[in-house]
């Protein structure tokens, strides 16, 4: 089995989340966190910054940890860190690629998404972590030394 490490962040302003459409066939029209997967020597910090620009066109500081998950999603192994973030430029904008929308949404709204909702019990409950104060410090993962 394969795995795929990943990374992503909540993006909250004005009590409202960022969402993201998705494009991909096995998840068409569902709505998401901005995130994906590491590709080369990157840290999943740095994915998960470059993930977000490029699903929402929003440049973000990592501020905390909001979850860490780990689960086979369609036959792969997925581990993925999920971060709280700080918008420095929110540029909002779909690539078209992969996304077809971004849009703010309060959480009741979310709550209320949930056939719409890439993954409900996931999203909610980063969003509820976010929401209760549930935020690790970086330094649970970023480490200068191994």
């Amino acid at each position: 089995m394969s795995i795929r490490v990943c990374g992503g962040g909540i993006i909250e302003k004005d009590g409202k989340y960022l969402l993201v459409q998705e494009q991909k066939e096995v998840c068409k029209g569902k709505w998401n966190i901005p995130s994906g997967g590491l590709e080369g020597n990157e840290s999943v910090m740095d994915t998960a910054k470059r993930e977000i620009f490029e699903e929402s066109g929003c440049k973000v500081e990592l501020t905390g940890v909001l979850d860490i998950i780990n689960g086979i999603y369609e036959g792969v192994n997925v581990l993925a860190f999920v971060f709280d973030t700080k918008i420095i430029e929110d540029n909002i904008v779909a690539n078209g690629k992969e996304i077809s929308n971004v849009k703010w949404f309060t959480f009741d709204e979310i709550k209320k998404m949930k056939n719409d909702l890439r993954n409900d019990g996931y999203l909610l409950g980063i969003i509820k972590n976010k929401i209760d104060g549930k935020i690790l410090p970086m330094d649970i993962i970023n480490r200068s030394e191994i």
